[in-house]
């Protein structure tokens, strides 16, 4: 089996770290300290060598560092099953960030082909008792690392979309202004809901082979209303005919933007916005779980795993259960909490690190 690690990241005036330089193997990543010391921002800079916003889908100019504001600069070496790769992401001053892979510009969505970077995060804890959209960008983080592609289709999907919502809102009623818009929303709006129905497919079978530390996970697509076109013909047909309903509501009411994502815990078969708290916690671990056993099968190599504070509202069962999975994956986890403590079933089978806060600067060091 290949690996995906990083073997180097450097931070530079990166939210509160003026500079950091970590050489890293293959093993977890285990981060402790203080609330406040600036431990998530470490694992955020990783999580922008994937596609999009960061875990924290701050902009740019929110992750300079205060009060200096010079803008900021990630390197890292990837190491993955395509060999190793520099790559590297700026932001001067607040603008809009540059993406290099081995000296190359290159956009963000071509990291979606080089890197597979997966995450959970404490804000991700109510995902499944507040709106649709949080869960369909949990959903499509997921297809994003089975389909490279799916994160273009995305982006030219809703660029289309708010094309044709334009035209809605000021009552534009000629068809053939909507003709070239709708037939592109129907390709990419087909093609979306074909990756995630697939991804879907891959990770019911994928939680075959869970712990039973952490239950599984019955997921299923609804649409907020009506039935979502199967095909691309069939979703043009609906865009079509649809046009005079979304003309007097002003926005588009029928595709993959109004799905939502349905999970239920399996065993019980009650609705995963029904269960306990902890029940929540553990269904979206055995999904970031399936999700990582899933793209170890496909690609030859484990992703990399992004956990925040993922260990505070474990017990030690489950503590115990998620670190021999992760090191039975081989993943690069990289796990935050506010005590070693909480890793000590990790021992040598992981990579310590300790974050402090000195006079508004994260100091980051390594733990014997």
């Amino acid at each position: 089996m290949g690996e995906m690690f990083l073997s180097h990241l450097t931070l530079s005036h990166f939210r509160s770290h003026r500079l950091v330089r970590l050489d890293l193997d293959a093993r977890p990543v285990v981060i402790h300290g203080n609330n406040g010391a600036g431990k998530t921002n470490l694992i955020e800079a990783v999580s922008l060598f994937s596609p999009g916003r960061g875990l924290r889908r701050a902009s740019a100019q929110d992750m300079a560092r205060k009060p200096e504001a010079l803008g900021w600069k990630l390197n890292a070496i990837l190491n993955a099953p395509s060999g190793q790769h520099e790559i590297s992401v700026t932001s001067d001053a607040g603008a809009a960030r540059q993406v290099q892979i081995d000296s190359k510009s290159v956009p963000q969505t071509a990291l979606a082909q080089l890197t597979r970077v997966l995450w959970l995060i404490p804000a991700m804890d109510r995902l499944w008792i507040e709106g649709a959209e949080g869960r369909r960008r949990f959903l499509d983080r997921m297809v994003l690392s089975f389909f490279p592609s799916h994160a273009e289709a995305s982006l030219t999907y809703e660029k289309t979309m708010r094309e044709r919502n334009r035209l809605l809102k000021e009552q534009v009623r000629d068809a053939h202004w909507y003709a070239v818009l709708e037939a592109q929303m129907a390709k990419t709006g087909a093609d979306i809901h074909a990756n995630r129905v697939a991804a879907l497919t891959r990770l019911r079978e994928a939680q075959g082979s869970a712990s039973p530390q952490f239950p599984a996970a019955e997921l299923d697509l609804v649409q907020s209303e009506g039935t979502m076109p199967e095909s691309e013909a069939d979703l043009l047909s609906a865009l079509q005919e649809s046009r005079f309903r979304d003309m007097a509501a002003g926005r588009t009411l029928v595709g993959p933007h109004r799905t939502d994502l349905y999970g239920s815990y399996a065993a019980k078969g009650v609705p995963a916005s029904d269960c306990s708290t902890g029940e929540q916690k553990a269904l979206l671990i055995s999904l970031i779980l399936a999700n990582a056993r899933a793209l170890t099968a496909d690609i030859g190599a484990p992703p990399i795993l992004l956990l925040d504070e993922v260990a505070a509202h474990l017990d030690a069962g489950r503590r115990a259960a998620l670190y021999d999975e992760i090191c039975t994956l081989g993943a690069q986890a990289w796990m935050t909490g506010t005590g070693p403590e909480l890793f000590s079933d990790l021992g040598s089978r992981a990579q310590h690190l300790d974050v402090s806060d000195q006079n508004g600067v994260s100091e980051v060091s390594f733990v014997n």
